[in-house]
């Protein structure tokens, strides 16, 4: 069976701030770890009410400290946001205090909006240099030379695992032609997930990082003991989606028993959109729909999701898929 890992946005719920955010995100890395999974991934996005993981290396730092195997990682760092050379030292700084730990994976959006990222004296003219940039930063990690002026340290020699991440076409191909690992954003823009995942494929050239393509995919999963209490659980999320799509993102609300009772139809059927491949439901259900993804993507490797507003019942989660995970295996 493929290796299962865990993408978090470090919600802020309701009720909560940003230290409880913190504390509950650390209790699921610890758990994720305990119970197997390969890596758990914080997620960069500015000026957001609900997501406490805008400083996402501090946060990775956080949860690296806290756990004792799983490799901890961004998914992504949003690299037209900064200087190479800075995220360079930064996951070097990582990769030092962890070593065998850290992943780097990229992305090209500013993880925001326009007056945002003009607060943080970028530009989305940026994206353009997406690739130049990438190029570069893989530079940063190579040994540095005898008489090289400027040198990431740490960071020179250290050589950490860079990912392309994407939701569209372009970092496929991008992935593809430097011979990276790649991860799609399914979990949010569900529209181009297989084209892009056989554009990967297809462009793939061999590097001295990887020698064969290595693809991710992200899926969100609401696992509880009941079909029943997993389509609740996901009330959170669905609620999320329809602020965001309204420009009022606001800290992640707790479940409903009706969605229908805080939604409009036409909002229930965005969030609907947005969620396509989703695992909600009990052990069985879950386990199914784990199955049914893993085929029709045939990844190297499952990424799970799920903003739910309880620690406990997120904890259950990842407690359910990785039994489901145990039981495809066998």
């Amino acid at each position: 069976m493929i290796p299962f890992s865990v993408l978090d946005l470090s919600p802020i719920i309701e009720g909560g701030g940003a230290r409880r955010a913190f504390d509950e995100t650390l209790a699921l890395a610890q758990a994720a770890d305990r119970l197997g999974y390969q890596r758990y991934w914080l997620a960069e996005h500015h000026n957001m009410p609900g997501i406490a993981s805008a400083a996402t290396a501090i946060v990775i730092g956080h949860v690296a400290a806290g756990t004792d195997r799983i490799r901890v990682g961004s998914g992504g760092v949003m690299l037209p946001n900064h200087a190479p050379l800075v995220v360079a030292e930064q996951f070097g700084t990582l990769e030092t205090l962890y070593p065998g730990r850290i992943d780097l994976g990229l992305g090209r959006a500013p993880g925001t909006d326009g007056a945002t990222a003009r607060a943080l004296r970028r530009y989305f003219e940026g994206a353009d240099h997406f690739p130049r940039d990438v190029v570069e930063l893989i530079q940063w990690f190579e040994p540095a030379a005898e008489n090289q002026p400027v040198r990431a340290v740490p960071g020179a020699g250290l050589r950490v695992p860079i990912w392309l991440l994407g939701s569209s076409l372009f970092s496929a191909q991008l992935a593809g032609q430097l011979g990276l690992p790649y991860a799609f954003a399914s979990h949010f823009a569900p529209e181009l997930l297989l084209e892009a995942l056989a554009l990967y494929r297809r462009n793939f050239t061999p590097s001295d990082r990887l020698a064969a393509p290595h693809a991710m995919a992200v899926l969100n999963v609401f696992a509880a003991e009941t079909d029943d209490e997993g389509v609740r659980l996901a009330t959170s999320m669905q609620q999320s989606f329809a602020r965001l799509s309204t420009g009022k993102p606001g800290r992640l609300p707790p479940p409903v028993d009706d969605i229908a009772a805080v939604l409009t139809p036409q909002q229930i059927e965005g969030a609907r959109s947005r969620l396509t491949y989703s695992a909600v439901g009990g052990p069985e259900t879950v386990k199914k729909q784990l199955s049914d993804f893993i085929a029709l993507t045939q990844v190297d490797e499952l990424m799970i999701t799920g903003m739910m507003f309880d620690k406990a019942a997120r904890i259950r989660s990842l407690e359910i898929v990785a039994e489901a995970r145990e039981r495809l295996a066998a």
